[in-house]
């Protein structure tokens, strides 16, 4: 059991026997007075957002996931499927996946991660390679600055197409590498 003083930012805790991860942590009061932790959490199994207020000397548990390279394979509505090297499948729901969503594809590799024994949601790559689909072509003499356009990138699920910024150079066919965290253009994969 760990103080709140000592739960940062990324820790997943159990309050109310249910797993939380800290997304926001903020610090009020004095040495004097004593401190309290306003922090915002979601959890873990339904993505509910919730926030409290904890005093400094308020406990918890804090969980370690475990985590397993698994390869998306395919969707059977309303879970996406995703296998490990052993062949073993693991259903994870739509609403569990967040963002991965943007960038699943046939044979993608990712890890999986675990609570409890049950897989309740995908990490990926930080940087991810696709290819442009369609964007519009760029219009000349529209140069002043930093000028983007939106591209749509291929995907495996018809219905999640994914469109980003980028720079007015890129055209279609063109493979981009994109910062999944951020949804960020990186730039163009010559190859």
């Amino acid at each position: 059991m760990k103080p709140a003083k000592e739960i940062r930012v990324g820790n997943i805790i159990m309050v109310d026997a249910k797993p939380f991860i800290v997304l926001r942590s903020d610090v009020n009061g004095s040495s004097r007075t004593g401190f309290t932790y306003k922090w915002k959490m979601k959890n873990l199994l339904t993505n509910a957002p919730f926030e409290s207020v904890f005093r400094g000397d308020d406990k918890f548990d804090v969980v370690v996931l475990d985590k397993k390279p698994v390869t998306y394979s395919y969707f059977a509505d309303p879970l996406y499927v995703f296998m490990d090297a052993d062949y073993e499948q693991y259903e994870i729901e739509e609403e569990n996946l967040g963002d991965a969503l943007n960038y699943l594809k046939d044979g993608m590799e990712c890890e999986a991660v675990f609570y409890d024994g049950k897989a309740i949601s995908v990490e990926l790559p930080t940087t991810i390679q696709r290819k442009i689909i369609y964007s519009e072509p760029a219009v000349k003499g529209n140069t002043s600055g930093n000028v983007t356009k939106e591209a749509k990138l291929e995907n495996a699920i018809e219905a999640k197409q994914f469109t980003i910024q980028v720079p007015l150079f890129v055209s279609q066919d063109d493979v981009i590498e994109i910062d999944s965290r951020t949804n960020e253009f990186k730039k163009v994969v010559r190859g």
